[in-house]
């Protein structure tokens, strides 16, 4: 009797399975379905990863316990309209009907249940009290986490559904960076006394993977050169990836992502080279970018018009149609679709195979969310692309895509060592607001992005990383863009390998004097720390910064004069010597005007 309700699902339910398994539930899906109905628990919190099938497996449950009358009715609570809407479709290929416009009074006869979102709990807690205390409820609560992210919502749910008869918790990122209580999470104490989330069935990136449930992703790291003014009026240039303050990294971060500069266009460039060479395999792929507000977004959606010839679709959460471009984007084969934030979680585009991160926002629970959007898999092979400027946290969070993690009630004080998931609860809310209006960074005024260019990095896949630096457009960026997209986990990693070996050997033939810095292997680059190559251009950025209120010229003046006497780069890509000689030129003429 455990898969019965399985049986109803059509051929193509849910789109994302993998390699025809149609009317049959996945391992997982089964396991958890098993352990639920064997402890038949009041309360029930199944983590899957994103991708997995969560909602195959709670309509199935659902079902089941329609079937024997354990319910009679169903709630499924979302965190968005979208999904709100994406969950009655969904259940209404299984028997099961859900009104997605419901709001007040009697619910007609026609209709199983309702589905509505987290605000619309929040807004009228005891209209749904009142439901689940008149029939015997089954609450389905999708993508849990979100009941914690105010302190209203998570009282409206405690109210609103205190008295269902069953809830079942859905999430595929169980941890939040504040330590606001989920409703109806169970925290046990560990043994150094900080109370963890504990789930009841748990399927994580790593055994979905294994499963071939879920693509393997393959993350495409750029760096560059970045040149801003701040507010003071000081022209400051860094490297992406080089050692700096956490503001420095931010503005570096904004300065990459800006349309105008040159980092954008050739990140843009590169996936829709990779989206080109994964659609060989997989001829509908789809490419995805993730947008910090709405001007970005349509100026990102500009440039695909010009790189591509092709116009993306605009996804804006003000827009009236949104939803409905989201579902002719996933129906039709078009290239691009650019999104800011609304296509960060839970919506399902089964096709999208590329993505490119374009946001400043660094939790671990939106990063997690946004990679969901691009592994779910539909048949053996596929894998995902994931373009990041090389920014510490992004990295790190790429590098731990197999870490299971738990949500944490009581945050341990470190000693000497900053926290990378200790986010601030006003970035948490940021990373999990639906309407993408402007954060009102832009209006602080804080500093002026001037310029930036893109640089390849690295690959980072399944813990390791792989390449050296090289140009857009290059022989070697192209290499690691034209890996095919249908490929096994395992010959992923052996093609890298490959491509490595291949581009370190490629430059160790050219000659040392037709290779720039970039290009050179680390064993015959100048021997010089990132913290000496920082101390360096800090004394560069002092002399200048002395020099100014001496010579009355602006900083930037005094940079490109530099330049242009000295010889080479700007300051962040110049080499330590280069930089030595700058500050030997700025005392000498320092000196001069005494």
């Amino acid at each position: 009797m455990t898969t019965t309700a399985s049986h109803h699902l059509s051929p193509a339910f849910p789109g994302r399975a993998p390699w025809g398994t149609a009317s049959k539930l996945r391992a997982w899906q089964q396991g958890a379905l098993d352990r639920y109905i064997q402890n038949q628990p009041r309360d029930f919190l199944a983590v899957a990863t994103p991708g997995a099938g969560k909602t195959t497996f709670a309509l199935t449950l659902a079902s089941w316990l329609l079937h024997h009358h354990v319910v009679q009715q169903v709630t499924v609570v979302a965190p968005t309209e979208h999904l709100k809407k994406q969950w009655a479709e969904a259940a209404a290929r299984i028997g099961i009907r859900l009104d997605p416009e419901y709001s007040a009074g009697p619910l007609s006869k026609d209709y199983h249940g309702v589905a509505v979102t987290y605000a619309g709990v929040g807004v009228r807690p005891m209209l749904h009290r009142n439901r689940c205390e008149q029939r015997k409820t089954l609450v389905i609560l999708d993508e849990i986490h979100h009941a914690g992210d105010s302190k209203s919502w998570g009282e409206a749910c405690l109210e609103a559904f205190d008295p269902a008869t069953r809830r079942l918790a859905l999430t595929g990122t169980p941890f939040r960076s504040d330590t606001n209580p989920i409703p109806f999470v169970t925290y046990e104490e560990g043994n150094d006394g900080i109370r963890r989330s504990s789930a009841d069935y748990t399927y994580g990136y790593g055994n979905a993977l294994g499963d071939g449930v879920v693509r393997p992703v393959i993350f495409l790291s750029y760096s560059g050169n970045m040149r801003w003014r701040t507010k003071a009026g000081d022209e400051i240039a860094a490297r992406l990836g080089e050692p700096m303050t956490k503001d420095a990294i931010s503005q570096a971060w904004r300065t990459a992502l800006d349309p105008r500069g040159d980092w954008m266009p050739n990140v843009l460039r590169a996936a829709d080279q990779r989206l080109t060479e994964v659609r060989k395999g997989i001829p509908d792929a789809g490419g995805l970018v993730i947008a910090s507000d709405q001007d970005s977004a349509r100026a990102y959606a500009k440039l695909i018009k010009e790189i591509t010839g092709t116009k993306a679709t605009l996804v804006l959460s003000d827009d009236t149609g949104a939803s409905k471009n989201i579902d002719t984007f996933s129906a039709n084969d078009d290239r691009w679709m650019v999104a800011v934030r609304m296509v960060s979680e839970g919506v399902d585009v089964p096709r999208l195979a590329v993505g490119v991160y374009a946001t400043t926002i660094s939790t671990p629970l939106f990063f997690a969310q946004a990679v969901g959007r691009f592994v779910r898999s539909r048949r053996r092979g596929e894998t995902a692309s994931v373009f990041l400027p090389t920014i510490p946290y992004l990295l790190g969070f790429a590098n731990e895509m197999e870490v299971e993690r738990d949500h944490v009630l009581d945050k341990p004080k470190k000693q000497g060592e900053e926290d990378p998931y200790a986010e601030s609860e006003k970035e948490m809310d940021e990373a999990n607001r639906q309407e993408d209006e402007d954060t009102g960074e832009d209006e602080q005024m804080s500093f002026e992005a001037l310029e930036s260019d893109a640089v390849f990095d690295r690959v980072l896949y399944d813990g390791a990383e792989f390449g050296m630096q090289a140009h857009p457009g290059s022989e070697e960026e192209q290499d690691y863009l034209g890996i095919p997209g249908l490929l096994e986990p395992d010959q992923v990693q052996m093609l890298l390998q490959k491509r490595q070996s291949r581009q370190i050997a490629h430059s160790r033939r050219k000659p040392d004097s037709e290779a720039d810095l970039l290009e050179l292997p680390a064993d015959r680059r100048p021997v010089v720390s990132h913290k000496e190559l920082l101390e360096l251009r800090k004394s560069l950025n002092t002399m200048v910064g002395a020099y100014v209120h001496q010579s009355g010229k602006p900083h930037g003046v005094i940079h490109t004069e530099l330049r242009r006497v000295c010889g080479g780069p700007p300051s962040a890509e110049a080499t330590a010597g280069q930089i030595r000689e700058r500050i030997k030129k700025v005392q000498e003429w320092a000196t001069r005007m005494r």
